[in-house]
């Protein structure tokens, strides 16, 4: 593939740059418009523009060459995935428990963007080289729901419906203990632990960044409670730090489920994965990504996918409704 070369007239006075761009080209996500900005990729009137905020002319010309994108560094692999829908745009996957989405340090082989890499190749040329076409995230342990795009124009689209919160999503999660209500509102602002690098943490507001998590109680048993939970902004941990906050960290949470950062618990410290032997102990955090409801490339009306409760969620469920009888 050769580089691309766009010649763009700007409409308006006063406006920026990276906006102007990521307005008219509309299949390039502004970050990766703002990187070629900054390294010399983009011209006004036949001079470098090295500045995203720069403010336009009417009039303006202004000339983009787009490299071809980098082939992905993460090998392809034949790893069967669960996939919930599919179209030219994107994928519905049911990411299990263990998986991790993109490579990192320690986990280079297993990874769902080297399954779907395995399964659908075009996808190596979408978005970030060691990340392409994921559009959010999800936790290692944490099983269900994630959106890949096959195209840059889709990621696009559904990465600005993530940021501009019109994509809902439901999670299910067994939680040590019961919140102080049978359901709620939990809102702070979350940010790095300053003891802890590696954790999050709820902090004060001039150090992390606003986040809210809305939950309800499904079933209470004698030390756990069934939630089912709505996060309303997409924090690194959010749910997880949000629950251990007020004193209910997810069940099997190596991490956030040893203390909890906010308000004392009310009645004692119950234990922070089911007590029973066998097919009924928690072995990972009990949190489920479970439903998304989100307006899909193309369609007016928004579309709703679910992901069943996996074996080890469901037999935990179980084990704790047949200890509460």
């Amino acid at each position: 593939m050769n580089e691309e070369l766009r010649t763009l007239a700007a409409d308006a006075d006063g406006e920026r740059l990276d906006r102007f761009l990521g307005r008219v080209l509309a299949d390039h996500s502004r970050t990766s418009l703002q990187k070629l900005i900054e390294e010399g990729f983009v011209q006004i009137n036949g001079a470098a523009a090295i500045k995203p905020a720069l403010r336009l002319a009417e009039g303006d010309a202004v000339s983009v060459r787009i490299p071809p994108p980098p082939p992905s560094e993460v090998e392809p692999e034949s790893i069967p995935l669960s996939i919930i829908f599919e179209n030219d745009d994107l994928l519905v996957i049911d990411k299990p428990a263990g998986m991790v989405v993109h490579p990192a340090a320690g986990h280079q082989r297993g990874t769902l963007v080297g399954a779907v890499l395995g399964y659908a190749p075009e996808v190596g040329a979408v978005g970030e080289i060691e990340r392409p076409g994921i559009v959010h995230r999800l936790d290692k342990d944490t099983s269900g729901l994630i959106l890949v795009a096959k195209n840059a124009e889709a990621q696009r689209f559904l990465q600005e419906a993530f940021a501009e919160r019109s994509a809902r999503k439901t999670y299910l999660a067994i939680v040590a203990g019961s919140p102080p209500t049978p359901e709620g509102r939990i809102e702070t602002d979350i940010g790095r632990d300053p003891a802890h690098r590696q954790r999050m943490s709820v902090v004060p507001p001039s150090r992390g960044r606003a986040a809210v998590t809305i939950f309800q109680t499904r079933e209470r048993f004698q030390d756990y409670t069934f939630l089912e939970v709505h996060p309303m902004t997409g924090r690194t941990h959010q749910i997880r730090v949000h629950l251990a906050y007020i004193g209910c960290p997810v069940a099997g949470d190596a991490v956030y489920g040893k203390r909890a950062s906010g308000p004392p618990r009310r009645s004692g410290r119950p234990p922070s994965i089911p007590p029973e032997r066998g097919e009924g102990k928690a072995k990972r955090q009990m949190l489920h990504a479970w439903r998304l409801k989100i307006t899909i490339p193309g369609e007016s009306a928004p579309r709703e996918f679910e992901a069943p409760l996996p074996e080890d969620f469901q037999a935990v469920l179980n084990s704790l409704r047949t200890t509460s009888m």
